[in-house]
């Protein structure tokens, strides 16, 4: 993996931002997510968001991508940063947290932090108008 780190390093992509793209962190997916969404961007990478939610807190957040290593390092910050965090919290994160998060990547993989916001922002809106039908039916 050296030979690859240093390509990414000399690319423009932060030590922190290596890592999360070779750890992978949180990639998979949660089997009955209480939130969800697959949305691809403009790019043409795809993101795929697993929340489980509890009392309005996230406690679990997944992801899975197709895309570059940009969009595994922002998925891996995005999930990291909204674990423990209202829902409200999370949504307000927006794409410059995300790259502050990674301390850096190359300026033609910012929109990958964005497709990540996005995504998340779907998968809570989403969420809401699920419970907030279940809740009309009762």
């Amino acid at each position: 993996m050296g030979e690859v780190r240093d390509l990414l390093k000399k690319s423009g992509y932060s030590d922190k931002a290596i890592e999360y793209f070779e750890r992978k962190l949180n990639v998979g997916e949660i089997e009955n997510p209480d939130a969800y969404f697959i949305y691809t961007g403009p790019c043409g990478d795809t993101v795929e968001i697993f929340l489980k939610i509890e009392s309005n807190i996230i406690v679990d957040a997944k992801f899975r991508a197709i895309g570059c290593a940009g969009s595994f390092a922002s998925g891996s910050a995005l999930t990291e940063m909204i674990k423990g965090k209202t829902l409200e919290k999370a949504e307000k994160i927006d794409e410059e947290d995300v790259l502050k998060h990674l301390e850096g990547i190359p300026a033609p993989k910012i929109h990958c932090a964005c497709l990540v916001k996005r995504t998340l922002q779907k998968a809570i809106k989403q969420y809401r108008e699920i419970k907030n039908t279940n809740k009309e039916r009762k």
